[in-house]
């Protein structure tokens, strides 16, 4: 039981994600709120070469992180952003991170984003973690479609989008910079009540 199924009726699209977001546990994986003693673990992670390489520059200190996760539960709090640290079951600290940012008023359309310390690409961290995050997407806060971007060179990324079953739309020419060089990222999506992802 994901912790998304609140009790009888099953999930429920009326949760208040503003003030708080909801724990959501598989065998896997444990999605839960940003905590300010999360800053040490997703800083290691986030500055990792196999992740940096693929991401835009995280905060540059323990201090920095902590003021992210403050922003993160104050834009919460307002409805534009949300951010769930994924913490392995078998862990007591995060090893990646979800987040969820509008594209379009309301959430209509939003962006995927993520980082993961590279054990959880295949060991079904990445898989459940982001399966709980469209479905809360889709059934709770309401959003329509969810774009992801990644890095077409990124192939543990790719490999786990296509295995999810995430489709990819095309290549978006020199849309990701990494050390002075443009990269081209792929585009994938999901849309509510087409896509169904796989188990």
């Amino acid at each position: 039981m994901s912790a998304l199924e609140l009790g009888p009726q099953g999930l429920a699209s009326h949760l208040d994600w503003r003030a708080g977001l909801p724990l959501m546990v598989t065998s896997r994986v444990v999605l839960r709120e940003l905590r300010r003693s999360d800053a040490p673990a997703l800083l290691r992670i986030a500055r990792s070469p196999d992740v940096a390489r693929y991401s835009w520059p995280p905060p540059a200190t323990v201090d920095a992180f902590e003021r992210f996760i403050k922003w993160a539960w104050s834009e919460r709090a307002v409805g534009k952003y949300t951010c769930f640290a994924a913490v392995p079951r078998d862990q007591n600290e995060p090893g990646g991170l979800f987040e969820l940012r509008p594209l379009q008023p309301n959430f209509f359309r939003a962006e995927l984003g993520l980082f993961m310390d590279p054990p959880n690409w295949d060991n079904g961290v990445f898989h459940d973690g982001a399966r709980l995050v469209c479905e809360f997407a889709f059934k709770v806060i309401g959003v329509h479609r969810i774009e992801m971007r990644s890095p077409v060179s990124h192939t543990a990324c790719n490999a786990a989008l296509e295995k999810l079953g995430v489709h990819r739309e095309g290549v978006l020419r020199s849309s990701f910079s990494h050390n002075g060089q443009f990269e081209d990222q792929y585009l994938w999506s999901l849309v509510n009540g087409l896509d169904r992802l796989n188990l």
